[in-house]
């Protein structure tokens, strides 16, 4: 029996538990501090050319330049020529992406400036105000009454920058974001996606406000890999002074210990009394506090534990079958990025009422909401960073964006109970080269996170006539769980029927899982089962998927198909079944089940009773 043991990326993760890179010191549990939204109607300018950043001769403007769309567009006399201006007839909201809020922004990408004014008085004289972003895409650089406060790159990550005491006003704050959702070869994800350039602030804007001194900025609180019941992680913390004490309670459990920092940081480890472990069908979730003499914060926490053994994929201790779907952050039935409680409420619930115990968030880092949700609803998460199909694999910038946007995903959500493997990646292409950078990105997040599984989803030949697939992607070799993602019946000429004779193994001795599998459907289009695009067609792919599912090998450990819902790409043109979506969904653009929904809600429903 093979265990995936941890202990050497643990004592990594103690000694160094974040990735340094100056704009990623994040400050984690943002809803468990105090903080004022910024969120609401944002004034916007539409620059196609960029010319609130650069000048005529395409140089990057000085900051104290007067043309510069980060500098007050007020007039100083009558005479004072101004072409850029802020008005109220031009807002969009914020979170949003701007593609649904106004139909010239449909299929618009490049830059939209962002302007909001606000007044702030501090709580107490001393303490430090951040400005955290939930996410923009793609590129975002901040400034604050006409300074640089900082800049942001990643679509689907949060970013936080310090305002400087001499910048922040208590009246008439003048806060102008310049948003970039250009496609570039050298970004992450690259030019090449298949789905929704969704561009803009599309997740929560808020000013936090810490401790000047021993403010909690991070924390790792969870269950050691390989024990039962103790707890060991850490507490950032940012200014600390010498030998300062950190508390941390869980009063249900009647915990209450005391550490002292070292420098910034303070080691953790305590083991806890009989206690309620988190699983789908039970998803205990337990108040934790973290307070200094100066700062105090809590957090609901679920303690479990997760890990491969031999084959098997284990949730505390015991075998795990995954029922899961695929979800994009996207809400069909108006176009739009997912960013709201209400909305991770509609997604994580019909994963519900499919039967699902497990979601894998496609294909980046989902709001902050998803997954916190996913802790209360006892939903499993498979949570990925989007390096997906043809990046530069050579690149040691790429492969640099890629770390920190891994970084940021785990920093945010290491607390996260629902969340059991980090995926590094999506069908990416074998080569000596990729399969470096990928088992980086591997080794990056065991060192940033020794308490999950990491993997990566893996393509197969699905065109191939043998009877017996084989995966054998020498990437198997370094992930804890081997994920191929595999459309028999739908891709490469073939049929449904095809699975009636497939079988599938891999050469790695660890547990097997479909990442994906799927066909188009267009809701309410009725036919025969061998009309492709029909509701039929798709039905009858997922009963020839699930009695192929029935016949699998023993370290077969789930399957999340492609995909809960329809959403948008522009890679599908067909102009009368896709008019620019992909309809994989088991649910349709309006919200309604397809007929294939019920197929794999019976097989799930078959498995639970088992």
């Amino acid at each position: 029996m093979r265990t995936v043991r941890f202990t050497a990326y643990w004592l990594m993760s103690m000694l160094l538990p974040v990735v340094a890179a100056a704009q990623t010191d994040l400050i984690t549990n943002i809803p468990g501090r105090h903080t004022t939204s910024l969120d609401g109607a944002w004034q916007y300018i539409v620059d196609p050319y960029e010319t609130g950043f650069y000048d005529y001769r395409y140089k990057e403007r000085k900051e104290t330049d007067r043309e510069a769309y980060w500098n007050s567009d007020v007039p100083d006399n009558k005479t004072d020529r101004k072409e850029h201006g802020y008005i109220n007839k031009y807002t969009l909201k914020v979170p949003g992406d701007w593609n649904w809020q106004d139909a010239k922004f449909t299929y618009y990408e490049g830059t939209v400036w962002y302007k909001k004014s606000f007044n702030y008085q501090k709580q107490q004289a001393g303490n430090k105000v951040f400005l955290y972003f939930g996410a923009v895409n793609y590129r975002a650089d901040v400034y604050l009454n006409g300074k640089k406060l900082g800049m942001h790159k990643g679509g689907f990550t949060p970013f936080n920058f310090e305002i400087p005491d001499s910048v922040l006003k208590a009246q008439d704050n003048f806060l102008v974001v310049k948003v970039d959702n250009k496609r570039y070869a050298d970004e992450i994800p690259t030019l090449n996606t298949d789905w929704w350039n969704y561009g803009g602030i599309t997740r929560s804007v808020q000013l936090v406000e810490l401790a000047g001194a021993a403010a909690i900025r991070d924390y790792l609180i969870q269950l050691k890999p390989g024990t039962s019941d103790v707890v060991e992680g850490w507490v950032k913390l940012n200014n600390s002074a010498a030998h300062e004490t950190v508390t941390i309670e869980i009063p249900e459990l009647k915990i209450k210990k005391q550490v002292t920092a070292t420098g910034n940081m303070a080691r953790v480890s305590f083991s806890l009394p009989a206690f309620e472990r988190w699983s789908p069908e039970t998803p205990k979730l337990y108040e934790v506090s973290i307070a200094t003499a100066a700062d105090h914060v809590t957090e609901k926490i679920g303690f479990r534990s997760v890990a491969v053994q031999g084959e098997q994929l284990l949730l505390n201790g015991k075998r795990i079958f995954l029922r899961g779907i695929s979800i994009h952050g996207e809400i069909p039935q108006q176009v739009r990025r997912a960013y709201s409680y209400a909305d991770a409420l509609q997604l994580l619930g019909w994963a519900k009422e499919l039967g699902c115990n497990m979601v894998r968030l496609a294909h980046y880092p989902h709001d902050e909401t998803m997954t916190r949700l996913a802790d209360s609803l006892g939903l499993l998460v498979w949570s990925e960073i989007p390096v997906y199909w043809t990046i530069d694999f050579t690149s040691a910038a790429v492969l640099a964006k890629a770390k920190e946007q891994l970084h940021e995903m785990i920093t945010r959500d290491r607390n996260r109970a629902s969340i059991i493997i980090w995926s590094v990646g999506n069908e990416t292409p074998v080569t000596p080269a990729r399969t470096n950078f990928m088992k980086t990105l591997l080794e990056t997040a065991r060192a940033n996170d020794p308490t999950r599984l990491v993997s990566a989803a893996l393509e197969v030949n699905y065109q191939s006539e043998k009877k017996l697939r084989v995966i054998d992607d020498p990437l198997g070799k370094y992930v804890d769980v081997v994920a191929f993602n595999q459309y028999l019946g739908w891709y490469g000429g073939t049929t449904p029927e095809y699975c009636r004779t497939a079988q599938w193994a891999t050469i790695y001795k660890k547990p097997l899982f479909i990442s994906e599998t799927g066909a188009e459907a267009v809701g309410g289009f009725h036919a025969d089962s061998l009309t492709i695009f029909s509701e039929e067609y798709q039905e009858w792919y997922y009963r020839e998927q699930v009695a192929m599912l029935k016949r699998m090998p023993s370290n077969f450990t789930g399957i999340s198909p492609w995909i809960l819902a329809d959403f948008r790409s522009p890679r599908r043109n067909n102009p009368r079944y896709q008019e620019g979506w992909n309809n994989k969904g088991v649910i349709d653009q309006q919200g309604r089940k397809k007929k294939a929904f019920f197929v794999l809600k019976e097989y799930y429903k078959e498995i639970s009773e088992k």
